[in-house]
Formats: structure tokens, sequence, C-alpha cells
């Protein structure tokens, strides 16, 4: 095995759940940031993994204080988008100066915020391509992929020989914006959908026009991405098309946040393309109304859960 690293997750979702888990399996000491009832669970059985190739109770350290980061080599940043600056900030002064915080959050600009509020650490972005769900307090259940691809950084490559070791494969790769963007693509073009329908991928590409819907999406997002200047790292239409190979039983991180109540990030999905589109006198309509939609259904669930 690789040196055993001292690994925090900040904001231990599904996805952070999932990642801590595979390093902790690896017998890395990692430390979860998570909700009290996922704390409370974990303490007392450890993270349940529900995984395609294993189902095990894995032992780690759980907490509700963002001060659990002290001391860690690495801080796997996985808070949801609209809540990067202000976890920064309280994870902030508990960083070791040498302290790698790698984002792996949905969207394209979160490692630059975060940079704003963390400008003497390291920061570096991270694609993240896994399906994944909290099945209930500290069970996080797996339904396909788990791969990262990570930006340069003074320490990347031994942080992703460790992930590898773990049953991570990981790539560094010096246009991890371009990843960002084919990833934004591919939220952009599945989450709305998933979220309007609650229905899994596998069963929106079949509806009834929907097809059609998500192609104009994504000719939508491209023209946007030529705008930015983005150098896209493959054909984003074939990539649409083989998502829904690889996890066609996944909803998307949108559906599960709206069955749930909670705000979603679709302002960092669909919205950023509305917004970047405006600014850059690029049209995009099919995205503007799939953003609108999810706005319209998140303030019933806000109004259900008052």
């Amino acid at each position: 095995m690789t040196q055993a690293l001292h690994i925090a997750v900040m904001g231990a979702g599904a996805v952070g759940c999932y990642f801590g888990g595979m390093l902790a399996r690896a017998g890395h000491r990692v430390t979860l940031v998570a909700r009290p009832a996922h704390v409370q669970a974990i303490e007392r059985d450890g993270l349940r993994m529900e995984t395609r190739g294993f189902d095990e109770q894995v032992r780690l350290a759980a907490s509700s204080d963002a001060a659990a980061v002290q001391g860690a080599d690495l801080v796997l940043f996985c808070v949801k988008s609209m809540d990067t600056e202000a976890a920064a900030a309280q994870i902030a002064p508990h960083l070791r100066a040498d302290t790698l915080v790698l984002c792996l959050q949905n969207g394209v600009d979160n490692a630059e915020r975060l940079r704003t509020v963390l400008p003497d650490h390291a920061v570096a972005a991270a694609v993240v391509y896994v399906a994944t769900e909290m099945a209930g307090p500290g069970h996080v259940r797996h339904h396909g992929r788990g791969d990262l691809v990570i930006e340069p950084s003074p320490r990347s490559e031994a942080v992703a020989l460790a992930l590898a070791a773990a049953g991570v494969p990981t790539d560094v790769s010096d246009n991890v914006r371009g990843a960002l963007w084919l990833k934004l693509i591919l939220n952009c073009a599945y989450n709305a959908v998933s979220a309007i329908a609650q229905r899994p991928y596998g069963e929106n590409v079949r509806g009834i026009g929907i097809a059609e819907v998500m192609h104009d999406v994504v000719e939508e997002c491209l023209a946007v991405a030529r705008a930015e200047g983005v150098r896209l790292p493959g054909d984003a239409h074939a990539a649409v098309g083989k998502l829904v190979e690889s996890m066609p039983a996944q909803s998307s991180s949108t559906a599960q946040d709206l069955a749930r109540g909670k705000p979603t990030e679709i302002d960092f999905l669909n919205g950023l393309i509305v917004r970047r589109g405006v600014a850059l006198g690029v049209a995009t309509p099919a995205n503007r109304v799939l953003w609108a939609l999810v706005k319209l259904l998140e303030g019933k669930g806000s109004a259900q859960h008052l």
C-alpha cells in the first residue's frame, strides 16, 4: 500500500461517503464531516457501503464539526455548490499549510471560488464520475463507476496513486477545465429531466421527445463552451449516449434533492449555461426551460416542508 494518509471529507454525502469509504477500506485514516444523523449511525455501526462488488460496514471516524479536518493531509471537499464559500471559511482555520483541498463538486467554477477563500492553500479541481445515493443514515449505495480526473498540483500525483490503490481509478490531467465542462454538459442533459420526472436515466431516455430535448440542451451547452474558449476532451453527444449505458438505474443528485425537499444545484448546472449564454450572446432556450421548471419544483418542495 502507498503511505497511509490522514484524510478528511468535508460534506460527506453520497459522493464523499463513497470515496472516503474506499480510502478507509484501503487503510487510510479517514474522518467524515457529515450531518448529525449520519455521524450517529457511523459512530454506532460504521459506514455501510453497498456496492456492486461488496456490502460492508467500514469503520472510520465521523463528526459534525468542521474542525475535524484538523491535521489532514488531504481534504475531499464535497459540499453542495451553493455552500462552497461558507464551508471553505469553516475549514480554513484548521488546515495545515501543506494540506491539499480536492474539490469533488458539480459545476465548473467551485475550485476558483474555493481559492478566493483559501488563497494560502493548494486547491485542485476534480471531475467526479460516480453514481451513488444515501440510502439511509450512514448507508451509501453505489450504482456504478467511481473514477476521478484531477488537476495537477504539487501533491496530485501522490494522491492519485493513493486513490488508484484504493480502487478509485484516477487520472491527473492538464485539461481539467475541459473535463469539468464535459461533466457539466452531461449533468445539464440528464439531471433536470431526472428531477422533473423523478425517474432514473434509463427510463427517461426512452420517453417521447426526451432524446431530442437532451440533444438541444447539449447543442446549447456546446455553443456556450465554444464562446468561453473551452477545449472539450471528447465528443459530448457520444458521452451523453454512453452515460446511460453505464448507469441506467441512477437518478440524478438533483432528483434526489427535490425528492427530499432540499435545494438543488440547478443554478450551477443548466442555470450556469443560461447565465453564461446571456453574457456571451448565446441563446439557451432548452436549458432555460429545464432550469425554470426545476426552480418551480424547488419552490413547491420548500412550501411543503414549511
